[in-house]
Formats: structure tokens, sequence, C-alpha cells
């Protein structure tokens, strides 16, 4: 379909007795940043490996970049870029001197590396540090080389498992930026994987949530939150005794017409029309504002809807985590 930059349909993969896919359907718009969220054993890195021509699917199909990945491994290999889980740069050479290599790998002229590389040390931000040796940088330092290493040949697509696995909050910021500022400034389409629900927050432009090798929801983090409940207004009281609580329920209820639930000096009513209802309520309780610490929109969680959506289980983890081990060391750019 045009305007894509992966499609999946039906893949399913077993190693041995473990069925690590059974039929998941995948769609990454060009430009666009997608989250492939599961738990352990969900079949996340199987999927990847699968779109980055790393192994077979048992069936279905996968095109990408414009080429099917079983008939045209070559081509999808020229188109993309992969950055695994564990590190493959060089901890002797200088981060500059890794990204010449990589360059001169990929057939681009000396100069045309030596430009390539500069230019892709500034983006990440490894300027300042691009004639130290690898083995001198941080941990977001490598990961942020990484990314470098992957993005060489410019390729319109880009996987990433698990790319701020272990990184301390600092490290795992700067890796997020530079995954927008590849995705908005260069054009180029991610498929991410990660543990990390904020990750996908920050990041992702839509979601698809895998579970026991099923697809188990896709859209936007705003429509994942929806499908899983409503909105609500908070109203937090100042009076924490005993039966204020439920008398501000009261009041609360006969004035919006609806239920509302309390828990402490914390009365919740549901707010269809989101800000809305906030406003409404906000008007209606202006009579008792003495009586009231705080009033907020709250809306369901990403991590609330990851729980609900995956509460089948987590599978059996022993065919991805198979297939992560692979990934992570056949270092595929």
């Amino acid at each position: 379909m045009p305007g894509e930059a992966i499609r999946a349909e039906g893949l399913v993969k077993s190693f041995k007795k473990t069925r690590a896919l059974r039929g998941i359907d995948l769609a990454v718009r060009s430009g666009t940043v997608l989250a492939l969220l599961g738990r352990n054993g969900a079949g996340k890195s199987t999927a990847v490996r699968i779109l980055t021509t790393l192994t077979r699917p048992d069936a279905g199909s996968a095109v990408v970049a414009g080429f099917d990945v079983v008939r045209s491994p070559e081509r999808v290999r020229a188109r993309i870029g992969v950055t695994g889980q564990g590190p493959t740069v060089d901890e002797l050479l200088s981060g500059r001197q890794n990204l010449f290599i990589i360059g001169r790998m990929f057939h681009l002229p000396p100069r045309e590396a030596r430009r390539r590389a500069d230019e892709l040390l500034e983006q990440f931000g490894l300027a300042d540090a691009a004639g130290r040796l690898a083995g001198t940088y941080s941990g977001g330092m490598r990961r942020r080389l990484d990314l470098a290493a992957s993005m060489i040949a410019a390729p319109p697509v880009m996987f990433l498992d698990e790319p701020t696995t272990g990184l301390d909050p600092v490290s795992r910021s700067q890796i997020w930026h530079a995954i927008r500022e590849m995705a908005t400034e260069s054009g180029t389409s991610v498929l991410l994987t990660s543990q990390y629900l904020e990750e996908a927050e920050q990041l992702a432009d839509e979601v698809t949530v895998i579970n026991v090798g099923l697809v188990a929801a896709s859209g936007t983090p705003s429509q994942l939150r929806e499908s899983v409940g409503q909105a609500s207004v908070r109203v937090v009281l100042r009076d924490a005794a005993e039966g204020a609580g439920a008398r501000a329920a009261e009041r609360l209820a006969a004035l919006l017409g609806q239920a509302a639930r309390t828990d402490g000096r914390v009365v919740t009513v549901s707010a269809p029309d989101g800000l809305g209802s906030l406003a409404e309520v906000v008007a209606r309780i202006q009579p008792f504002a003495a009586d009231i610490d705080d009033v907020a929109l709250q809306r369901p969680s990403l991590e609330e809807a990851f729980t609900i959506l995956t509460s089948a289980g987590p599978g059996d983890p022993a065919g991805d985590s198979a297939a992560r081990s692979e990934l992570a060391t056949a270092g595929a750019r």
C-alpha cells in the first residue's frame, strides 16, 4: 500500500514446539514511529527478526521499504538499519573511526564516509567526543553511537530493539531526542520495540500491543488509553474528616446527574466529554470552592491499557528470548 514503510500480514513463526507468532499484522506509515509493545516472550523480537530478514516466517508475508522480505532479502537489507540491544561499536576505535569504517563497509567513498560520520556525530550530540575511544563513552553515548552507525547509509527504515534498556533516565532522554530527530527531520520510518510505556508515549505515532504471539490492539496512544476506560474528573477535598468524601460525592452526583465515587478525600466522577466535563464540574462546584484542594481531568494511562490488553499472560518466553539473542548478536546494519 502506498505510504507504508512496513506491511506484515498473518506472520506465523514457531521454534520447535513454541509458537512465537500466531498470525500478526503490522503496518508502519512512512515517516512515522510505531512502538511494538508486549511482555517478555510476547513475540516482539521474533517479529523484528523476520522483518529484518534474519529469519523466514512459517506463514504470512511482509514487505519492507517496498520489497518482500522472503523474495528480496538483499534489497530489504540495503534499505534498513537495525540497532539491537547489545552494543556493536569497537571500543578500541574513536567514535569518528567507528562511523567512518562502517561507512566504507557500505561502499561510501572515503570523503563521503568522513562527511557522513561528522554529520551524524553532530546530529547525535557526539561531536565533542568524536576523537575519543568508544570504550571511554558512557552507556548513553554508546547507544547514540550505535544509532548513528545504523544511520550511516541513511536508510529509509529503522528497527530499534529496546534501544534504552538499562540506561539511566538522562541517557534515555538523550536517546529519545535522537530518535525523534531521526524521524521528524530525516523522515525515517521507525519500528521500535520497548518495555517502557513512557517511551511509547514520548515517541510513537501509533502503538501495536502483542500478547502470546497475537495482536491485542493497535492505535494511537490516546486511542489505546480510551479503549480501556473513560476519562474522569478527580476532586481532592481539604476536609479529611470521616464522611466528608461521601457527602461531597452525594453533592457532585446531585449537581451532575451521575454517580460519583469516593476514596478518602478524593471524589471521582466520569467525564464523558473530557475537558468539557471538567469545565462543567468546575463551574458547578464553585459554591464549595473553600472545601476543595484540587480539581483535575484524569485519563486512563497507557500502563493501565497495557496491563488489561496483556492480561492473558506473558506466554512462553523461550522462543522470543532465542530470537532476541540472535538479533542482538547479528549486528545487522
